[in-house]
C-alpha cells in the first residue's frame, strides 16, 4: 500500500475561477524523496497543502477527488494524529512563527501534542544542536533575518519528529552554506531514519540530484513525473527551463546520459577535453579569466557608505566600518551568510534606520540627516516580504496607489508594469490570493512603477521560477543600462552571476570582497555557480550558461556553437 494516494484531485481556492489543481492522480511511496518544480502559480504549494491535510479546511473553496494517507481519507483524520504524522515547512516562515522567542517556538507544536516537560526539553535541545541555532536560542524571533526565521520553522518541524515532510521551498532565504547544511540534513532524516520528504524548490541546483524522484507542474496538472535524469530529458525535449545548469549545459551537445552533479559534469567535461586534446597540455588553451570590473569610476556615486556602525538595541554590531562607493548605472548584487547585516545596509539607505557612526549618501543627499525625504520619488526598496507592499483591493490598485502616492498619473506606467511581469491576467484579482511567487511581482512592480532611478531590492528572486527570474534579470540590466542604479541583496548565486556586473560579499558585518563578478565569485568556493564549479581548474573564468557554451561548445562541436533548446533561454 502506497503511503499517500491521489484519485482526481480538483481544488478551487474561494471565488476562484480557475482551478489550482485539476485532475491530479499521484501515488507516493513510504520513504521517497520527492521534488516538486513549476512555474509560480502552477499549483506547487496548492498540492504540498493538500498533502498536509490543509485544504480545504484552512483555505476554504471547492474540492473533488480523494487523498488518501495510509490508506485513510486525510480529510476524515484527526488533526492531532496527523500532525504527528505530517510535518509541513511553509513558503513563507513569517506565517508559522507565533511565539515571541526562538526556545518556545520550537517547544509550541510539543506543547499541543502534550509531551511531558522532560520529553520536550530533549527534543528542543536536540533540534537546536542538530539545526546549529545555539546563537540565537534565547533571541526574539521578530529580531531574526529571514533566513533565520525559516530555520527556525524547519526546526519547529521537525522538534515534533513527523515521518513525512511537506517543505514549501525550505531554502529560499538561505545562504549557500546554509542550504547546503538544510538539504544534506533532510537527506539523512530521508536516508538514515526513513522520513518521506516532499519538497518544492526552485533553485534546483542545490537539490536536483538529491531526489528519488521528480514532479514537474504545469498549470495545476502534472506534466512529468519520473526519476531525476528521465524528468531532466524530458522537460529539455519540451523546451522548459526546470533543470539545475549542469544538465541544461549538456544537454546541447546531445549526450547519453545527462549528468546532473558538478561530479559527473567535471568527469564527463574532462573526457570531451580529452578527446579533443589527446595528449596536450590545455591549459594555455582553456585557462583564461573573463569579466571586466564593473566599477564606473567616470560616473557619479548614486550611493556612498564611509565607515558605516550600526548596532540595533541590546544586540551586538550588525555593521562594521562598512564602505561602498556604487555608481550611476551599476547593477550590484551583494551576497553574503544570514546575518552578515545585508538587510540592515539597505534599511540604512532607505532611512528606515540611522547610522551609529558614519554617514550614508543616496543621490547626494545625507540619508542620517533626514536627507531620504528629499530623494525618496527617485528610489524603489523591496524588502524580503512582498505582503508588506499588498493591501489594496486589486493588483492595478497596488500600482495605481503607489504613483497617486508620488502625485503622478501616468497610468500608461501600470500597463507596462502588469506586461513586464506577467500579471495583466491578474489586474482586477486581490493579490493576497496570488501565489507567493505572483504576489513577489505585484509588489516588485509596485515599486517599479514610477521608474526610479535607485533600485534597492532584498531578494526579489524568492519564490520566482526560471523564466521569470530570468525576465526581471534582464528587465534590471536594462534599468542600469538606462543609468539607473540596481543594488540586489540575494542568495541566488547564478541569478548575481547572470546579470549583476559587481559583486559584495558581506560576512560578521563587514565587506569582505567587491569588484567584478568574474573576480569575486569565480574565485569563491561556496558562493559561486554551479558551472563555475563544474569548469574550474578546466575552463577557468566561466561563470554563465552562455560563457560556457561559448568557449566549449566549439572545441566540442568543431567550431559551431549549439543552439539552444527552444524555450529554454535563460
Amino acid at each position: 500500500m502506497p503511503l499517500y494516494k491521489v484519485e482526481n484531485l480538483t481544488y478551487f481556492y474561494p471565488e476562484a475561477e480557475k482551478a489550482a489543481l485539476s485532475d491530479i492522480s499521484l501515488e507516493i511511496g513510504e520513504g521517497e524523496f520527492i521534488l516538486v518544480s513549476g512555474c509560480s502559480g502552477s499549483g506547487k504549494s496548492s498540492l504540498a497543502r493538500a498533502l498536509a491535510g490543509l485544504i480545504p479546511d484552512s483555505y476554504g473553496g471547492r474540492i473533488g477527488g480523494k487523498v488518501y494517507f495510509q490508506g485513510r481519507d486525510i480529510r476524515a483524520m484527526d488533526r492531532r494524529k496527523l500532525a504527528r504524522e505530517v510535518g509541513m515547512v511553509f513558503q513563507d516562515p513569517e506565517k508559522q512563527i507565533v511565539q515571541t522567542h526562538v526556545e518556545a517556538e520550537i517547544a509550541f507544536g510539543l506543547e499541543n501534542l502534550g509531551l511531558e516537560n522532560k520529553e520536550m526539553q530533549r527534543r528542543v535541545a536536540e533540534v537546536v544542536c542538530f539545526m546549529n541555532l545555539e546563537q540565537i536560542r534565547g533571541a526574539c524571533t521578530a529580531n531574526l533575518s529571514g533566513g533565520q526565521k525559516q530555520k527556525l520553522a524547519l526546526a519547529s518541524v521537525l522538534a515534533m519528529q513527523p515521518h513525512v515532510l511537506v517543505l514549501d521551498e525550505p531554502t529560499s532565504q538561505l545562504d549557500p552554506v546554509s542550504a547546503e547544511d538544510i538539504l544534506n540534513l533532510v537527506k539523512r532524516l530521508n536516508e538514515e531514519m526513513g522520513f518521506t520528504v516532499i519538497m518544492i524548490e526552485q533553485r534546483l541546483e542545490r537539490c536536483y540530484h538529491l531526489a528519488d524522484r521528480v514532479l514537474l507542474m504545469e498549470k495545476g496538472r502534472i506534466a512529468c513525473d519520473g526519476s531525476a535524469r528521465k524528468v531532466a530529458r524530458s522537460a529539455i525535449k519540451r523546451g522548459m527551463p526546470f533543470v539545475p545548469p549542469v544538465a541544461r549545459f549538456f544537454a546541447g551537445l546531445e549526450v547519453p546520459s545527462v549528468p546532473l552533479t558538478v561530479k559527473e559534469g567535471r568527469k564527463m567535461l574532462r573526457s570531451f577535453i580529452r578527446n579533443i586534446n589527446p595528449g596536450e597540455e590545455r591549459q594555455d588553451v582553456l585557462r583564461h579569466g573573463g569579466g571586466l570590473s564593473a566599477h564606473a569610476p567616470e560616473r557619479k556615486s548614486a550611493v556612498r557608505l564611509k565607515n558605516l556602525w550600526f548596532t540595533y538595541p541590546g544586540g551586538q554590531e550588525v555593521l562594521k566600518d562598512v564602505s561602498i562607493d556604487i555608481k550611476e548605472g551599476e547593477f550590484v548584487a551583494i551576497l553574503g551568510e544570514n546575518g552578515a547585516g545585508k538587510s540592515t545596509m539597505l534599511r540604512q539607505l532607505t532611512g528606515m534606520l540611522r547610522p551609529d557612526r558614519g554617514t550614508v549618501e543616496v543621490l547626494g543627499r545625507d540619508v542620517g540627516r533626514n536627507g531620504f525625504k528629499e530623494i525618496r520619488r527617485h528610489t524603489a526598496y523591496l524588502s524580503q516580504n512582498p505582503n508588506d507592499y499588498l493591501f489594496q483591493d486589486t493588483v492595478e490598485d497596488e500600482l495605481l496607489f503607489t504613483l497617486k502616492n508620488f502625485g503622478l498619473k501616468d497610468k500608461s506606467a501600470v500597463d507596462e508594469m502588469l506586461e513586464r511581469f506577467h500579471l495583466t491576467r491578474y489586474r482586477r484579482v486581490n493579490p493576497r490570493d496570488l501565489s507567493s511567487g505572483e504576489r513577489q511581482r505585484v509588489a516588485l512592480a509596485s515599486v517599479l512603477v514610477t521608474a526610479p532611478g535607485l533600485i534597492i531590492l532584498d531578494e526579489p528572486t524568492r519564490g520566482v521560477d526560471f523564466r521569470l527570474k530570468a525576465e526581471m534579470g534582464r528587465f534590471l540590466q536594462q534599468e542600469a543600462e538606462k543609468g539607473r542604479t540596481v543594488i540586489v541583496v540575494t542568495h541566488d548565486v547564478e541569478f548575481a552571476a547572470e546579470y549583476a556586473a559587481r559583486a559584495v560579499m558581506m560576512f560578521s558585518g563587514r565587506v569582505v570582497s567587491d569588484g567584478g563578478k568574474h573576480e569575486v565569485l569565480g574565485k569563491s568556493v561556496f558562493y559561486s555557480p554551479q558551472l563555475a564549479k563544474m569548469c574550474r581548474g578546466i575552463c577557468d573564468g566561466v561563470l554563465t550558461f552562455s560563457e560556457a557554451r561559448d568557449r566549449i561548445y566549439p572545441l566540442v562541436t568543431g567550431g559551431a556553437v549549439a543552439d539552444e533548446k527552444p524555450g529554454v533561454k535563460m
